[in-house]
């Protein structure tokens, strides 16, 4: 893994302490996949908003924060003339997970510890770049 992420803080979801600016992206076409360490399958869910910095998306199971994860979101073209999907690949820490106790999709929030390589750190902001995706509130 290559880029660092060195600041992490647990706090809950309503909390805005960003370093970088997140985009909307469009959930139901944006799919994640997650590894859990001890767990042979992964989970798969959406991202709703991502940044440099991490990813807000939403898994059928809640995942404990302080979890350390490895998070592969598959970014869609969006509003850009972008080619294809494009996977971007992170280490990164469950900082909070909206868990009502009532079954059913968990939001999540992740901070990216470290991408994978350079290249996957590139790519997400060369997807920034161009516009491909609308600033979040």
């Amino acid at each position: 893994m290559a880029q660092t992420n060195s600041q992490i803080e647990f706090r809950t979801p309503d909390e805005n302490r960003r370093q970088f600016e997140r985009f909307a992206v469009i959930p139901a076409y944006t799919e994640v996949v997650v590894r859990l360490p001890g767990r042979a399958e992964p989970l798969e869910g959406h991202a709703y908003d991502i940044s440099e910095g991490g990813v807000r998306m939403e898994l059928d199971e809640p995942i404990e924060p302080g979890t350390s994860i490895v998070v592969e979101v598959k970014l869609p073209p969006g509003n850009a003339k972008a080619s294809g999907i494009e996977e971007v690949l992170a280490r990164g820490t469950v900082m909070w997970a909206d868990d009502d106790g009532v079954p059913g999709p968990v939001r999540m929030g992740v901070l990216f510890d470290e991408f994978a390589s350079n290249v996957d750190r590139d790519r997400l902001l060369g997807r920034f770049a161009t516009n491909a995706y609308n600033r979040a509130a």
